[in-house]
């Protein structure tokens, strides 16, 4: 049975990065359902998040706003219960509205029902990863009552999902189902893949940015991989479902991370920096309005995602939502599309980055630790050329070839700062470089 509103499932994975699918030149197939999907759905090409860091990332998906909006700006916030989100807008909507798998928004476990914010079922944690474990999965209920979950982790969880949908399956539901995998599990700092899993995957395929700078890839790549394989799985599992429920048609599928990975290569986290394998991800979209979107090549960022999901089943965006829906670059309509995306990021030290097809440009506060009050002083930081190095192994701030470049990158970021809602920071300049036989066209500046 369909209903006149369009279901919505998000499929939501945690620190997957993009280049684990075939279609960004993955050669080990781990993603067949996810590739399907996007080939004939819209393909995202170009997405960052808005911030690569667990919590944050989340808190923008939820209400549409960066995370400095919200005087977030690492994993020790919580989302305030009066933040109106994306399932109290599809509540108002006549929709079911139900939460499974990792929150990570608030201060408790179990989370209180205050706090689950617009969500009328529940079945969640607040820190999945360190309350369960590949194969001791335990989430709550609407009632606060624990609920153990047989199986593999991600295979218990898209067992509670597709009995949600089968239960719902009459009337129009918005499911957001967000699961801990490919992130490592923080109480022994390794990836745990399903039995038999990781051991598929010992002689695998490398990123050029892991076999350059190696970190803890050759520990954890096979682990991290087997995971991804199997949350595939799970997502043919559901489309499964919908397809024998007879759902398929008439349901929105978003398939999206908050951040990606990049091995502690760039500093001692797996995160937290501006680099594609931090910051790049896999989106792509499904069913109603998304058939044949094609591949888009436009910069989408993860917060035009709870714009698109609303204009996609006919509910108004707020004024307070920052990002913008892409129903209209799957028409072709492209005009007024930023040339960029824009990522907050904290580390050591408050930074942010502008990223367009060419170039990636960061900054970072000279002054330690979160304030946004201080003075707002930041140094340039980070200058790539993704045509050149499309791995970012060669950092080109400072050299005179590509002052031209970081300046018109700093007011992109300037501009897109102040469009946030931050004020506008004196920003100073690399220390100068000689550039060798490194030239820059004009042409090549606004790429």
């Amino acid at each position: 049975m369909t209903t006149s509103k369009p279901n919505v499932i998000f499929f939501f994975t945690d620190q997957q990065r993009w280049d684990t699918s075939s279609l960004f030149g993955n050669p080990m197939n781990l993603t067949p359902n996810f590739d399907r999907m996007a080939m004939e759905g819209t393909h995202c090409y170009n997405t960052t998040t808005c911030q690569p860091v667990c919590l944050p990332a989340r808190m923008s998906l939820q209400t549409g706003k960066y995370p400095s909006q919200m005087n977030c700006y690492d994993n020790n916030a919580a989302l305030k219960n009066d933040e109106e989100t994306i399932g109290h807008l599809f509540q108002k909507e006549g929709y079911r509205t139900s939460y499974i798998g990792k929150w990570h928004m608030s201060h408790d476990e179990p989370v209180p029902p205050e706090q689950r914010t617009g969500y009328d079922d529940w079945l969640g944690s607040n820190l999945l990863e360190f309350v369960t474990d590949a194969y001791d999965t335990k989430l709550w209920d609407n009632d606060g009552n624990e609920a153990r979950l047989p199986g593999y982790r991600v295979d218990g969880q898209t067992d509670a999902a597709i009995r949600y949908i089968d239960e719902q399956k009459d009337n129009p539901f918005f499911l957001f189902c967000s699961y801990i995998e490919p992130h490592f599990q923080n109480t022994r700092d390794d990836y745990p893949a399903p039995t038999g899993y990781e051991e598929k995957y010992m002689n695998h395929w490398i990123p050029p940015d892991l076999r350059s700078l190696v970190g803890t890839s050759p520990q954890h790549l096979p682990g991290y991989y087997g995971m991804v394989k199997r949350l595939d799985e799970a997502l043919g599992r559901m489309l499964d479902a919908l397809k024998s429920l007879n759902l398929l048609e008439n349901t929105i599928i978003v398939y999206s991370t908050d951040h990606g990975c990049h091995f502690k290569t760039r500093n001692s986290e797996y995160k937290r920096s501006c680099h594609d394998s931090s910051i790049r991800i896999p989106l792509a979209f499904s069913g109603p309005g998304f058939k044949s979107g094609g591949r888009l090549q436009e910069m989408i960022s993860l917060i035009d995602i709870p714009p698109t999901l609303l204009d996609a089943c006919n509910i108004n965006v707020p004024d307070s939502m920052q990002g913008r829906s892409i129903l209209p670059l799957t028409k072709g309509r492209v005009e007024d599309w930023p040339e960029e995306t824009y990522t907050e990021m904290y580390d050591t030290h408050l930074s942010r980055c502008v990223r367009t097809h060419r170039w990636k440009y960061s900054i970072k506060n000279i002054q330690p630790g979160i304030n946004p009050d201080a003075a707002w002083e930041f140094e340039e930081d980070c200058l790539y050329d993704l045509m050149a190095d499309p791995y970012e192994l060669s950092n080109r701030i400072g050299l005179n070839a590509y002052r031209d470049v970081s300046d018109v990158m700093k007011s992109r970021l300037v501009r897109r700062m102040i469009q946030t809602g931050e004020k506008e920071p004196k920003i100073i300049n690399a220390p100068s470089i000689a550039s060798g036989q490194k030239v820059i066209k004009e042409s090549e500046i606004y790429l």
